[in-house]
């Protein structure tokens, strides 16, 4: 569906922006959990470049993404950044995080890097306001689950992209919501997904 070669055309561009957020997760690191201390060292291909990836997967209609769980800004961060640098057409971008500590990194990262991104520090089931083109996930539940979180910002023509681990086939298997499923291959580990969800209905 794309090559690593436009991805990395992508973030050549992107490059000053990125390596700020990298210095700035470094420094905020030392005082709050926002990723695991055994990543520290390869940032750009754990969760940069693995965030990457799903940006030539975004429709060229879309206007909204929607990020639940957000955490250390992974992967929405990187989507807004590449969207700021590469004039794309998403227009809002939301950053769904319930943890204090870790909206106020998004929010330095935000000021510092003048993204045009909100930030809803709540709980994902209480937001009930706002309808996503693209709602996405990293390292945040179980497929079924994050289906249900999602439920509410749902729309006929929604596209989830959600980044899974080894279990994505299993998670896959145990959902019980009706949907379209593409899986595709993560180009950061052979045994990581991109499970790329439509026409998901509900009960």
């Amino acid at each position: 569906m794309f090559h690593m070669k436009q991805i990395y055309t992508f973030l050549e561009k992107a490059k000053p922006e990125l390596e700020q957020y990298s210095l700035l997760l470094k420094k905020w690191q030392k005082a709050v959990n926002l990723i695991s201390n055994s990543t520290l060292d390869d940032i750009w291909t754990r969760h940069i470049i693995d965030s990457a990836q799903l940006y030539p997967l975004i429709p060229k209609t879309a206007r909204v993404l929607i990020d639940m769980g957000s955490g250390a800004g992974f992967p929405a961060l990187v989507l807004a950044i590449l969207n700021k640098v590469l004039n794309g057409n998403l227009e809002q971008i939301i950053l769904i995080e319930s943890d204090t500590k870790k909206t106020l990194f998004l929010k330095e990262v935000i000021r510092t890097l003048k993204l045009p991104v909100e930030i809803k520090n709540e709980r994902i089931e209480k937001i009930k306001d706002v309808q996503a083109d693209i709602l996405t996930a990293r390292a945040l539940a179980d497929f079924q689950t994050l289906l249900l979180l999602g439920k509410n910002f749902m729309k006929s023509d929604t596209v989830c992209l959600f980044l899974k681990g080894e279990n994505a086939q299993k998670e896959i298997q145990n959902c019980q919501i009706p949907c379209q499923i593409k899986k595709i291959k993560s180009i950061t580990n052979s045994n990581s997904s991109i499970l790329i969800t439509t026409e998901v209905k509900y009960d």
